[in-house]
């Protein structure tokens, strides 16, 4: 029996829903840090680590979904990483160390990055390339109710019925999207029998994506400023619990005040780009973010900022992360008229990478104050302006270049 092809709106609120999966998994579990960190004997520095691993599984993972994606085509790979995250999350329960929850949970990223891998692919699926940078910000609307409720949610199960809880929402909400996946969702790129599944052609593939110079340009300076996103996510605790010592439920609250900036300023985006290209609201952001967290880190050295400045600066930087964000990955992919599964997951792979290492240095200095994270957020931001500045060089003319076969969503 032929599907029914879904309108625009419904393929946007599915592959949104679809890339909240991996922010949920991060964010619900922030406010449990100390209930875990007391758990299991250690400090919200170490359970940081497991944080950390979740990044470390969804670089890892993509760099298998990408190839997969495009050998079997969209769904079959999609609903493999779906069931994965749901039996790990259910092996966090038992957790009595933090090195076996920092395993469990670099499983479970490796199932959850199916679901954001696949989104991506899927956009450029059933959208024109120039319409890339709208929708990646449309999805980030519906990536919003992460920040905003996981969260709240997080530190409301966590007292109540204890942080175990967590993994058990989270695995819930995962089946759902499996259903949803299975019944809703359409198939997207077909199979394609001639993308070879051996290591050398997939290096080979992954080796022409990197030799793109538009490619690599963009994907690693948006990666470097991405880092900044959960670098933050990764430090807020230690900020805003340790060094403010604000309640779970104040840090809850204020985390999702602060998610209206990224938020937001992904909306402003679509805006934007009726007026400016991708390329100069990404270089514009970079040329805000880079100041500002110049700024952040010497007010921390010095001592010049309370909890009220903090949180003004925050809001500033992750507003710029938010135009940088789509604009970026909407530039990297666009070069590319096959193969787009495995340049979505090099794409992620750099991006939650680079982020990964970045916010495992938090929990490698261990220490209990702000400084480790601002100055990892000012390091990161000011490398991804060097970045693009020298890469745009070899860049003589940017390339949008439209998928083959891709055809128009209904309204």
């Amino acid at each position: 029996m032929s599907q029914a092809r879904p309108n625009r709106f419904s393929i946007i609120l599915i592959l949104g829903a679809l890339s909240t999966i991996s922010p949920f998994a991060i964010d619900m579990y922030l406010p449990a840090f100390p209930e875990i960190a007391a758990a299991l004997h250690t400090s919200t520095a170490r359970i940081a680590l497991s944080l950390s691993s979740y990044f470390a599984g969804l670089a890892v993972g993509q760099l298998f979904y990408g190839p997969l994606l495009d050998r079997f085509g969209r769904k079959p790979p999609l609903y493999a990483g779906l069931i994965l995250f749901v039996a790990a999350s259910l092996f966090c329960l038992p957790s009595r160390t933090v090195e076996w929850l920092v395993a469990m949970r670099f499983v479970q990223a490796l199932g959850g990055c199916a679901a954001q891998v696949a989104a991506m692919a899927m956009v450029r699926d059933f959208f024109p390339v120039h319409e890339t940078a709208k929708i990646i910000s449309l999805l980030i609307l519906i990536l919003g109710v992460s920040p905003l409720l996981a969260p709240t949610v997080g530190g409301f199960v966590a007292v109540h019925l204890g942080w175990q809880w967590v993994f058990i929402v989270l695995a819930s909400f995962v089946l759902l999207m499996l259903a949803v996946s299975f019944w809703c969702l359409p198939d997207g790129y077909p199979a394609d029998d001639s993308i070879s599944l051996r290591p050398l052609p997939i290096l080979r593939n992954f080796a022409a994506v990197l030799k793109e110079p538009q490619f690599i340009t963009y994907a690693l300076a948006g990666a470097f400023a991405f880092s900044g996103l959960l670098v933050y996510v990764a430090g807020s605790p230690i900020i805003f619990m340790e060094v403010f010592h604000v309640s779970a439920r104040t840090f809850g609250a204020i985390f999702a005040g602060l998610s209206i900036g990224f938020i937001g300023s992904n909306q402003i985006n679509v805006l934007l780009l009726r007026k400016f290209s991708s390329e100069q609201i990404f270089r514009g952001a970079l040329l805000v973010e880079c100041p500002a967290a110049l700024l952040f880190l010497v007010g921390t050295i010095c001592g010049w900022f309370g909890l009220g400045i903090t949180l003004a600066l925050l809001f500033i930087l992750l507003s710029t992360l938010g135009l940088a964000y789509p604009n970026a990955a909407a530039l990297a992919l666009a070069p590319f008229d096959r193969n787009i599964g495995s340049a979505s997951a090099m794409l992620g792979f750099l991006q939650i990478g680079v982020s990964g290492l970045a916010s495992a240095s938090i929990g490698i200095f261990d220490s209990h104050r702000m400084l480790p994270v601002v100055l990892i957020l000012a390091a990161t931001s000011w490398i991804g302006l060097a970045i693009l500045l020298v890469g745009q060089r070899s860049i003589p003319r940017l390339r949008f270049i439209e998928e083959k076969g891709s055809a128009p969503l209904p309204h």
